[in-house]
């Protein structure tokens, strides 16, 4: 594959480090000159935020506009969004403030139901780590710029691994539910194919739940963070627990709030959007 570089106007909705340290991916790294460079799909791309550009250079499969404008959610108005959930209240139009830079990628659907059965209580280092070691093992190798790369591995890929296998690679007790879900969407028990038909976001959350290792949380971020993209989720850990508690339920008991509680006020004060405004509070909790 040929390098290709692709150039955008600098946007006030589009910071690298608001895309690529608020929780929704893991395969992205900074480099020294405050770049990045990740892997996707079959792509190697750096990104760079320079006075005026925002480059984007690397090996793709395709040809590099198109897919950037897919994976960076180009197409969509944040700062329209931005505008209509600013409305919503003083605290929202705060941690818009702080995370305004923040897109939602649209991850390969694969990818993300694997990557974030491996995110379930565990950090941010760790999930990286496995997942590159995962990507090493059973993926594809890509060379640029005389450093190796590694495309997260196809379903048949990652199929041929055993539970003993898959524990080796430091999978701890998520060895045997990605065992189990690779098998089952292998053998189309679950098409995800279908999955990005559905109209209904109910229809698919019941259907991930069906996978090993897929709780709500799980489930929710698959739907928000994946080509799925359904904006009217609320995925709700210990951060976004906290910051609903502190800003509007004020639980003495903060691990007690009841997550129906939390889900119902989002849907009320953030409604088809409530996805977004997560991401905000998300960041703004757990960074400022």
């Amino acid at each position: 594959m040929k390098e290709q570089i692709y150039q955008i106007p600098k946007m006030n909705t589009f910071c690298l480090q608001h895309i690529f340290e608020c929780g929704q991916c893991f395969r992205w790294n900074k480099e020294e000159d405050g770049s990045y460079t990740g892997v996707f799909q079959n792509n190697v791309l750096n990104v760079k935020e320079e006075k005026n550009t925002i480059t984007f250079q690397g090996i793709c499969k395709q040809d590099i506009e198109k897919v950037v404008v897919e994976y960076f959610d180009l197409q969509r108005d944040y700062e329209e969004i931005q505008k209509i959930l600013n409305k919503v209240d003083e605290p929202l139009k705060q941690s818009i403030s702080y995370g305004k830079g923040i897109r939602l990628l649209n991850q390969d659907l694969w990818e993300t139901i694997i990557s974030f059965i491996i995110s379930a209580n565990n950090n941010i280092p760790r999930i990286k780590g496995i997942i590159e070691r995962v990507s090493k093992q059973y993926g594809n190798k890509i060379e640029w710029r005389e450093k190796e790369y590694y495309t997260f591995p196809s379903i048949e890929q990652l199929a041929k691994a055993n539970i003993g296998e898959l524990r080796a690679l430091g999978l701890g007790f998520r060895d045997k539910y990605i065992y189990e879900t690779t098998q089952m969407i292998l053998k189309q028990e679950v098409d995800i194919e279908k999955l990005q038909l559905e109209q209904e976001t109910q229809k698919v959350k019941e259907t991930l739940l069906r996978l090993s290792g897929v709780g709500p949380k799980v489930a929710d971020c698959i739907m928000l963070f994946s080509t799925l993209k359904r904006l009217d989720v609320f995925p709700i850990d210990v951060w976004v627990r906290r910051v609903m508690n502190d800003l509007y339920i004020h639980h003495p008991q903060e691990e007690k709030v009841n997550k129906k509680e939390i889900e119902k006020l989002a849907k009320q004060k953030y409604g088809k959007f409530a996805g977004i405004a997560q991401q905000y509070l998300f960041y703004w909790k757990r960074e400022a």
